[in-house]
C-alpha cells in the first residue's frame, strides 16, 4: 500500500513557492498592489505598529497609490470609508487623487470627505505636502467650499470642534462665500472677525448668550463646547438626556463623575440608548469600541449601563455569519498580537489590542455558530475551553488573557491535520506576521510557506474547505496566497462579516474581497 504520509508531504509541496519575507522575517506571499493597498485602507490608522513605523505605512501606501490605477484608487477610498469606517487612509487616498486625477476625486469626494474629521483630515494631508503639493489647488478649494454650501449654518457652527486645521483656519483657506447674511456672520464668527452679531444662526446667538449667563438648561450645541465651562449637575443632566449615542459611548465616566447616574431615570435613558439597535447600527461603530468602552468604564457606572454595553455588543456582532457545516475559529494570541490595534500615536494610542480584537471575533463566532472550534495559537495551539452560551465579552476576555510566545500561523492547520480533523470554513485572526513555522518541503525545489502546505494536506481530507484570512494589521503579505478556496480581508467593522458570509456560501466573484471592491460604483 502507497505511504499516505508520503503523499501527503508531496501534497504540501505542490503549494506555491514563497515570494517574499514578511516584516517579522518568515517566508509570505506577497498581495498585489491592489489587495495591498485595500489592506492599508482598512486597517491603516497612520499610526506605529509592532512592525512598522507610520513614516513606512505612509511611503508604502504612496508606493503602491502608484502601481494601481487611479479607478481602483478612488474605489477603494470609498469601500473603505463607507463599509469599514476608516478615516485616515481614504483622506490620503482623496489626497493622492487631488495630484493624480483630478476627476475621480471630484466624484468622490463627497462620499468620502462626509463630515468635519474628514475634512479637516483630507486639508490637514494635502498641505503637508506628502502627496507632492502643499497648496490645496483650485479644485480642492472648490470642493471644499461646495462641502460648506452643502450644509445648513447649523451644521456648519456644529463642526466647529477639533483642531489642527480647525473650521477657522479651513476658511481662511478657501474664502467660501456665503449665500446670506446669516452665513456672512457665521464665517465672521467663526474666524474672529467684525460681523454683525443679530445675524448670526439662533443656535450661535442662543450659545453665546447663555455663556453670558450659563443659568438653566444649555443650548443644543456639541458636547465638546460645553465640557470646559462650569456646569450644574441639573446641567449635565440635560446634556446627558439628549446626548448623541456616539457621545455616550465615549463619556460614561464623565457622566459618572458628574452626578448624572444618581437619577436612575436618566440612568434607564442612558442605557436604553446604548442598548438600542437602530442607533448601534446607525453610529456605525466598531465592534472593538464597544469593547473598549466596556473595559474602561469605572465603578460608578451603574450595572445597567453595563449590561447595556454587552447588548450593544451582541447588536453589533449579530451578522456575524451562521455557517452551514464545520467551523473552526484560529485567533492569534502571539505576542505581537499585543499591540495597540490602531498603533501607538502619543497621547491617543488604544487600550484595545489586536488580540483584544482577533478574541472578540473568535468569541463573535461561537456566538453564532455553537459548535464551533476555537483554537487559539502563538508557537502552538493553546488549550482553553468556552462557553458558546456566554456572552461575547466574557469569552473575549478569556481569550485575551491566554499566554503569548512567537508566530507560528500553521500551527493549527498541524494541529487539525494530525487529528485528521473535517472542518468546512477555517478563519484565521492574526497579523499574519509568522517567523517560527518554516517549510519542511525545500527539497522539492520550493519554499511554500507552512500554512499554505498544510492547507494543501488539509484540503485533501476536505475538499470543499475555505480558508479566511483576515488581517487587522497594516502589512502586505500573507500566509496562504489569494485563491478560489482562499481569501484575505482585512478590516475592523461588522462588514468584514458580511463579506466572509458571502466567501463562505461561495458567492463572492473573482478576486473576493479586492473584487467587491472593484466592483464599487463612483
Amino acid at each position: 500500500m502507497a505511504s499516505k504520509t508520503l503523499f501527503q508531504s508531496i501534497a504540501g509541496a505542490l503549494a506555491p513557492k514563497a515570494d517574499t519575507r514578511n516584516e517579522a522575517g518568515g517566508l509570505a506571499y506577497q498581495m498585489t498592489p491592489r489587495h495591498a493597498l485595500a489592506q492599508y485602507a482598512a486597517t491603516g490608522c497612520l499610526n506605529h505598529t509592532y512592525y512598522a513605523t507610520a513614516e513606512d505605512q505612509l511611503q508604502k501606501i504612496l508606493a503602491l497609490c502608484e502601481k494601481v490605477p487611479t479607478d481602483f484608487i478612488a474605489r477603494t477610498a470609498i469601500h473603505c470609508r463607507e463599509k469599514g469606517f476608516m478615516k485616515d487612509v481614504p483622506a490620503l487616498l482623496c489626497a493622492v487623487l487631488a495630484a493624480r486625477d483630478a476627476e475621480r476625486l471630484e466624484l468622490i469626494f463627497s462620499r468620502v470627505i462626509n463630515d468635519a474629521k474628514m475634512l479637516r483630515n483630507f486639508v490637514q494631508i494635502l498641505r503637508s505636502g506628502v502627496t507632492g503639493r502643499k497648496s490645496l489647488g483650485s479644485l480642492p478649494k472648490r470642493l471644499v467650499r461646495k462641502w460648506f454650501e452643502n450644509r445648513s449654518d447649523e451644521a456648519v457652527f456644529r463642526a466647529d470642534v477639533g483642531q489642527s486645521p480647525s473650521m477657522a483656519d479651513i476658511i481662511k483657506m478657501v474664502h467660501p462665500h456665503p449665500g446670506s447674511p446669516s452665513r456672512e456672520a457665521l464665517y465672521g464668527y467663526l474666524i474672529g472677525r467684525a460681523h454683525q452679531a443679530e445675524a448670526l444662526p439662533p443656535l450661535v446667538r442662543e450659545f453665546e448668550a447663555w455663556k453670558l449667563d450659563p443659568q438653566g438648561e444649555p443650548p443644543d450645541v456639541p458636547f465638546q463646547m460645553l465640557t470646559a465651562l462650569p456646569l450644574t449637575t441639573e446641567q449635565w443632566l440635560a446634556i446627558a438626556r439628549r446626548a448623541t449615542w456616539q457621545t455616550t459611548r465615549m463619556n460614561l465616566n464623565t457622566f459618572a463623575r458628574h452626578g448624572v447616574f444618581t437619577h436612575s431615570d436618566v440612568t434607564r435613558l442612558i442605557a436604553s440608548r446604548l442598548r438600542s439597535e437602530d442607533q448601534v447600527r446607525r453610529a456605525r461603530v466598531f465592534p472593538y469600541q464597544l469593547m473598549a468602552a466596556y473595559f474602561n468604564v469605572g465603578a460608578e457606572v451603574p450595572h445597567e449601563v453595563k449590561e447595556a454595553l454587552q447588548d450593544a455588543m451582541e447588536i453589533a456582532v449579530s451578522n456575524v455569519p451562521v455557517v452551514s457545516g464545520k467551523v473552526v475559529v484560529a485567533p492569534d494570541v502571539s505576542g505581537s498580537m499585543h499591540s495597540a490595534v490602531t498603533g501607538v500615536r502619543k497621547g491617543a494610542t488604544s487600550k484595545i489590542r489586536c488580540i483584544d480584537v482577533a478574541a472578540l471575533v473568535a468569541a463573535a463566532f461561537l456566538r453564532q455558530n455553537r459548535d464551533a472550534e476555537v483554537l487559539p495559537f502563538e508557537n502552538n495551539v493553546v488549550p482553553v475551553s468556552l462557553n458558546p452560551r456566554d456572552s461575547v465579552m466574557t469569552n473575549a476576555q478569556k481569550l485575551a488573557s491566554l499566554p503569548a510566545g512567537g508566530t507560528n500561523c500553521s500551527a493549527v492547520l498541524i494541529d487539525l491535520n494530525a487529528r485528521k480533523a473535517k472542518a468546512d470554513l477555517v478563519i484565521y485572526v492574526s497579523d499574519n506576521e509568522s517567523w517560527m513555522d518554516t517549510s519542511i518541503h525545500g527539497r522539492f525545489g520550493g519554499s511554500p510557506t507552512r500554512t499554505m502546505s498544510e492547507w494543501n494536506v488539509f484540503k485533501q481530507r476536505n475538499p470543499n474547505a475555505r480558508l479566511v484570512c483576515l488581517d487587522i494589521q497594516p502589512y502586505a503579505t500573507t500566509q496562504a496566497q489569494e485563491r478560489e478556496d482562499i481569501l484575505n480581508i482585512g478590516g475592523f467593522s461588522d462588514q468584514v462579516f458580511e463579506v466572509i458570509a458571502s466567501f463562505a456560501s461561495g458567492q463572492l466573484g473573482p478576486d473576493h474581497w479586492v473584487g467587491e471592491i472593484e466592483n464599487t460604483a463612483l
